[in-house]
């Protein structure tokens, strides 16, 4: 089962999950509310998953400045009825998190176990989340995502790169761009192995935005020096949420699990950008 599934990652979880041969319990916004408690247990109930994976989340970071209740709604409370209707059935839960959950001053990639220390609305829900999935969940930490469906930043550049207006993208912060199409077979393997405990699963390779967007427009055939570098101090207006300066993330429960690490980002974006052009 996944929730979330008409969404950005949704969407290639169900593909892959097909292809590998599953049969796959869509549970989309139209077919399920997933704040609705009593709705969750029911539609789990009926169709007995052997797993769950929830890719539903609030992620309009700023949005959920203005909007707490909603994000505490969708990214806390109802991870925990997911969690609750799960044990009904026995499901094994994945539950996908963020790099948000830390405060992004770390001078090295943040481990599973660093303490969590969010200093946004949108991170705060999220870890609320985690917490609520339980100890027997999966609890899978992603950032920088972007993928062939949905809104992202690849998306975003390329429409950009059409005009001949002058981009401009902070170089202090920095992560890790994760691609959809290597994300889920990742999210899948951890739901059919059961793996429980805390992962950090994104592609190889930290950038900064400002370095991250000139890859994107060379590899769509456009100068990288058409992007120039700016500091977060200078973003007019400012952000509402915080952003983590540091959000790359160390993916090493993955390794030690006898998992190959996921690829440098460069490959997939490649990947990416060859399919939406």
């Amino acid at each position: 089962m996944v929730t979330g599934a008409a969404g950005q990652l949704g969407t290639d979880l169900v593909r892959h999950a097909t292809d590998v041969g599953d049969d796959v319990v869509v549970a989309d916004r139209p077919r399920l509310d997933i704040t609705d408690a009593a709705a969750v247990r029911s539609f789990v109930e009926s169709h007995c998953p052997d797993a769950i994976i929830n890719a539903a989340a609030y992620t309009a970071v700023d949005a959920c400045e203005s909007n707490h209740a909603l994000a505490r709604a969708v990214n806390a409370e109802a991870v925990g009825a997911l969690r609750d209707a799960a044990d009904a059935v026995d499901a094994h839960l994945v539950h996908v998190s963020t790099d948000y959950v830390f405060d992004g001053t770390l001078d090295r990639p943040y481990a599973e176990d660093d303490a969590p220390n969010p200093q946004s609305v949108y991170g705060i829900t999220k870890l609320a989340g985690e917490v609520l999935a339980g100890n027997g969940a999966s609890v899978a930490r992603t950032s920088w995502v972007c993928g062939e469906h949905g809104n992202n930043m690849v998306k975003l550049i390329l429409r950009l790169a059409e005009g001949d207006a002058p981009l401009a993208f902070v170089d202090d912060q920095r992560g890790c761009p994760t691609f959809t199409g290597d994300l889920a077979p990742a999210l899948h393997r951890l739901a059919s192995d059961r793996h429980t405990g805390t992962f950090h699963l994104t592609n190889a390779g930290a950038v900064s935005w400002y370095e991250f967007v000139g890859d994107i427009l060379e590899a769509a055939g456009h100068s990288r020096s058409r992007v120039t570098p700016i500091g977060t101090a200078d973003l007019d207006p400012p952000r509402p949420a915080p952003r983590p300066a540091n959000g790359v993330l160390d993916n090493a429960a993955w390794r030690a699990a006898g998992h190959q690490p996921l690829r440098d980002y460069r490959e997939p974006l490649a990947e990416l950008v060859a399919r939406l052009t």
